[in-house]
């Protein structure tokens, strides 16, 4: 694990700032995260058409940001364990009627909304860190929607394969 190194520095105001790691942020900004994302999905057409309540459109999103937070933890070089929130959340969705595009779209906004979240903690971020945490990000994000989609996928086929 990464060792955690909080510090401080000086505010515009003359105060100071606590600087955290981007898993801190995160962790800590968890629950407005979602609701921005999910502010973000209800203005899609595509994703709105799949009705769905607050539950059962969101409630997958703890479990994926917590898979991105223990990554950006990891020590580099560490290999990642494949996501198990992210297979059961492609089975989910096939479930649900969801498309692939669909499904993309919905990992696209939860990019966006994880890399606002950190525009918005900006003055807490240690900046040496930050883009080598910001690649971590886009690709934990990327290889939990491959996961998702192989699990989609394979429902699919398995659909097909005994005729239903």
């Amino acid at each position: 694990m990464k060792p955690v190194d909080s510090t401080v520095r000086p505010s515009k105001s003359g105060g100071a700032v606590m600087i955290e790691t981007v898993a801190d942020i995160l962790e800590r900004e968890i629950h407005p995260l979602i609701e921005a994302w999910l502010t973000r999905v209800e203005i899609e057409p595509d994703l709105i058409q799949i009705r769905l309540s607050h539950d059962e459109r969101t409630g997958h999103l703890p479990h994926l940001i917590h898979d991105v937070i223990t990554r950006l933890r990891l020590d580099s070089g560490t290999k990642a364990p494949i996501s198990k929130a992210a297979a059961e959340h492609g089975d989910l969705r096939r479930k649900q009627g969801y498309t692939v595009a669909m499904m993309v779209e919905e990992s696209r906004l939860l990019q966006v909304s994880i890399f606002t979240t950190l525009h918005k903690n900006a003055t807490q971020l240690d900046f040496g860190v930050l883009l080598p945490d910001v690649v971590t990000i886009a690709d934990e994000v990327d290889a939990q929607l491959k996961e998702q989609m192989l699990r989609f996928m394979a429902a699919g086929a398995a659909k097909k394969a005994t005729g239903d």
